[in-house]
C-alpha cells in the first residue's frame, strides 16, 4: 500500500472518530483544540530524520482538520539534543524525537530501547518492540522518568564512521579521539579510545579542525548530507554499536495520559506510518549515497576481525559492570539477549542463506 493510500485511510478512518460528538466530549486545552510542541534531536538539513517530525505533525494536522496542531523545532530551539528527554519529562515540550541515547547522564537501561553494541538488528529491534514484549518491559522504566514513547523509525545497521587513518588492529584505537555516544562510547573507551560528545551539526567542523580523529553518525545518506566525507577519507563498517537503532517519539507521561482518546489513536497511527517510512527511505537512499561517496574518494574498509572480537569482549564487560549495579538493566538486557538468540536462530535458516546466495550471485554478475 502506498503512503498516499495509507494516509487517505488514516485521515478517513480516524477522522471519522473525530466526529462532532466526540470532539464535544474531548477535554482538550482550548475546547476541542490541542497545541503541542515537538522538539527534534536532529539537524534540519537531515530530511529523513528531521522530516519525520514534520511528517508526523502534518499527518496529525490533516487527520484532525487542524484541531490537533504540532509545532516542530530543531536542536537548540530551545531544547538541545542532549537535554531532549529531560525537557519532555519536565513538560518544557510535549514531545521529542530522537534516540534514547541522547541523554548520557540518564539510566543506561534507556539505551536498550534504541540500540546497544552487538544488540539487535533493525528487524529484530522492531520485532522485539512491537511483538516481543519490549514495550511492556520499558513502560515502567519510562514512567519512572516521566516519559512515554511511540516507535519513531529505525536507521538500520549503521556505518562505523569516518577515520583519518585506517584501523588495522584493536591497538590502533588507543588514544583516538572519536565522536560517539551512548554505550558505544563506554565500549570504545575500554579499548583505549577517547570518546567525544559532539552534536551532529558540528561533526564536520570538528573533523576538519582536527579536534576529532574519527566520527560516527549514521550511514551514507546522512553522512553525505553532513559533508563528513570531506574531512576524513577512511569509511569503516559496520557500526557494531548500533546494528539497528530505533528512534522514538518521546511523550510527557502526564500530557499523554490527558490527551483525548481520538487524538491519541491518531498520534499512534501517524507515528507508525512515519516509523515505517524512515527505515524505507534509508534503505532506498543509502545505496546511491554510498556509490557517490566512493566515487568522490571515500575508502571503504571493514573493521578487522580482531577489532570486532575485542569490541565484543569489551561490550560484554561493560554490560556485566552495569548489570551488577542496575537491576532494571540486568532484567531488560537478559530479555533482549534471549530474544536476539531466537531471532538469529530463525534468521540463519532462511534470511541469511537467501541473502548470502543473492549477494554472491550479484558479485558473479
Amino acid at each position: 500500500m502506498t503512503t498516499v493510500k495509507r494516509r487517505a485511510l488514516l485521515t478517513a478512518g480516524l477522522g471519522a472518530a473525530l466526529s462532532a460528538p466526540a470532539l464535544a466530549a474531548a477535554p482538550a486545552q482550548n475546547g476541542s483544540e490541542v497545541r503541542w510542541r515537538l522538539a527534534s534531536a536532529f539537524p534540519k538539513n537531515l530530511d529523513i530524520l528531521f522530516g519525520a517530525s514534520e511528517a508526523l505533525a502534518r499527518i496529525v494536522g490533516e487527520a484532525t482538520d487542524g484541531r490537533f496542531a504540532i509545532q516542530v523545532t530543531g536542536p537548540g530551539e530551545p531544547v538541545t539534543a542532549d537535554g531532549l528527554l529531560d525537557a519532555v519529562a519536565a513538560g518544557t515540550v510535549e514531545m521529542g524525537h530522537g534516540p534514547a541515547t541522547v541523554a548520557p547522564g540518564k539510566d543506561p537501561t534507556l539505551a536498550l530501547a534504541t540500540a546497544l553494541p552487538f544488540g539487535l538488528n533493525a528487524r529484530g529491534q522492531n520485532a522485539w518492540w512491537l511483538a516481543g514484549g519490549a514495550n511492556d518491559l520499558f513502560a515502567e522504566l519510562f514512567a519512572k522518568n516521566g516519559l512515554a514513547s511511540l516507535p519513531g523509525g529505525n536507521t538500520g545497521a549503521q556505518m562505523g564512521g569516518w577515520f583519518r587513518r585506517e584501523i588495522k588492529t584493536a591497538a590502533d584505537l588507543q588514544g583516538l579521539k572519536v565522536r560517539i555516544g551512548g554505550l558505544g562510547a563506554q565500549v570504545l573507551a575500554k579499548l583505549g579510545a577517547v570518546p567525544q560528545a559532539v552534536s551532529g551539526s558540528e561533526i564536520a567542523a570538528a573533523l576538519e579542525a582536527k579536534r576529532l580523529d574519527a566520527a560516527e553518525w549514521i550511514g551514507p545518506y546522512d553522512d553525505e548530507r553532513l559533508g563528513l566525507q570531506k574531512a576524513a577519507p577512511i569509511y569503516h563498517y559496520p557500526g557494531f554499536w548500533e546494528g539497528g537503532a530505533m528512534l522514538h517519539f518521546w511523550l510527557n507521561a502526564e500530557t499523554w495520559k490527558a490527551l483525548p482518546k481520538p487524538y491519541r489513536a491518531i498520534l499512534q497511527a501517524a507515528a507508525a506510518e512515519v516509523a515505517a517510512d524512515v527505515q524505507a527511505k534509508y534503505d532506498a537512499r543509502n545505496p546511491g549515497a554510498l556509490r557517490r561517496l566512493v566515487a568522490t574518494g571515500a575508502q571503504l574498509r571493514p573493521f578487522p576481525q580482531d577489532v570486532m572480537e575485542a569490541a565484543l569482549k569489551a561490550a560484554n564487560d561493560v554490560y556485566a559492570e552495569i548489570a551488577a549495579k542496575n537491576p532494571d538493566f540486568r532484567r531488560i538486557h537478559e530479555a533482549m539477549k534471549t530474544f536476539r538468540n531466537e531471532e538469529y536462530l530463525w534468521f540463519q535458516v532462511a534470511e541469511y542463506t537467501y541473502d548470502n546466495f543473492m549477494i554472491r550471485a550479484r558479485a558473479r554478475g
